[in-house]
């Protein structure tokens, strides 16, 4: 069933009819009955009035109204604020809650957020957040642990902080349920989401990986970042040209294959694995050739190593032709052959 935009917008303005002039003008002003919002400092500024008695004055009225609201059709969106917060474990973000109201209603038209926000706001069974540093405004259930919010927080950061690195947020939440399960019991997904929303140091990522906002990967400027960013999200080695159109398409912008092709060979992070195909060095493939890879698995091996062991054991890492690694098996600076099919390093 759709909800006219004009009946709350009218019902809203009936309501306001309830108070003093100078109060409904206060009010008007505060929640930008006309689409402009004011401050606290400007409407201070104006009435001669300190801030915090507009604050009063806000916080009054707000609870005032909920009784009104019960008997007018601005009830509807009392009545499905409950139903959203409990799909979402009894906490949302203010902005989230609000348009969340606004689709689950199927509002006709825009409307005024903050008209949606007040009328949440003097329901007596919902909490709202006071403004804190590092966070977004939120709407809770009083029986919502406060403490579990700030410890949710803590082990995420400290978890993140340790890998240094984006994570699947299914990773990051199974772990922060077994770390915090003798002080909280089972915590749900969904309100381990809903808190992590809250805080602005922490960003979730194509819908599926989570990480601090601080990191250059949830926010590439340069083509190095992006061709991390393009080459982290898909996890597979990738060729450089293969990279600039996934690029190209992902930012929106024309790359030339050269300029990438040089970021790649210029920037340690990256390492070549095949004929012009990379990989991230943080994906534990380590730099060089095919035949620094063989000196490597036979400097590590105990025992010499027959062909077929020794190619299995590169194209582990290396994107290459078996002959390739057989050629490479020829070389008597660093290779000897010590029976017919086995090999060591020179001594």
């Amino acid at each position: 069933m759709t909800t006219k935009s004009t009946e709350i917008q009218t019902s809203f303005t009936d309501i306001l009819n309830n108070l003093t002039e100078k109060e409904k003008i206060i009010i008007s002003r505060r929640i930008g009955l006309n689409w402009e919002k004011e401050t606290l400092q400007e409407i201070w500024n104006d009435y001669n009035i300190t801030r915090e008695r507009v604050r009063q004055i806000e916080d009054v009225w707000t609870k005032k109204i909920w009784r009104i609201i019960k008997t007018t059709k601005l009830v509807r969106i009392q009545e499905a604020w409950e139903k959203l917060l409990e799909l979402h474990g009894w906490l949302l973000t203010k902005d989230k809650l609000v348009s969340s109201v606004i689709n689950e209603l199927k509002i006709d038209s825009p409307i005024n957020s903050w008209i949606i926000e007040v009328i949440l706001q003097s329901d007596f069974n919902i909490n709202k957040s006071k403004p804190q540093l590092g966070t977004k405004t939120y709407f809770f259930f009083p029986e919502v642990n406060k403490k579990a919010i700030s410890e949710v927080h803590k082990e995420a950061l400290k978890i993140l902080k340790k890998k240094w690195d984006i994570m699947e947020t299914s990773t990051l939440y199974e772990m922060i349920k077994i770390n915090l399960f003798s002080t909280f019991g089972k915590l749900d997904t969904i309100l381990i989401d809903s808190i992590l929303d809250v805080f602005t140091e922490i960003v979730k990522w194509e819908e599926k990986y989570i990480g601090l906002e601080k990191w250059k990967i949830l926010n590439p400027s340069t083509l190095k970042d992006k061709a991390i960013y393009i080459m982290k999200k898909g996890k597979l080695p990738v060729h450089f040209v293969d990279l600039t159109n996934m690029i190209s398409n992902h930012f929106w912008e024309s790359v030339k294959v050269a300029t990438i092709h040089n970021e790649l060979i210029r920037n340690n992070e990256f390492v070549l694995i095949g004929r012009w195909i990379y990989v991230l060095k943080d994906w534990w493939y380590k730099p060089g050739t095919v035949i620094d890879v063989i000196v490597d698995i036979l400097n590590k091996s105990k025992s010499s190593l027959s062909t077929e062991e020794i190619i299995a054991k590169v194209l582990k890492s290396r994107k290459v032709k078996s002959s390739t690694v057989y050629m490479n098996l020829q070389n008597r600076q660093y290779i000897e052959r010590v029976w017919r099919n086995l090999y060591q390093l020179k001594k």
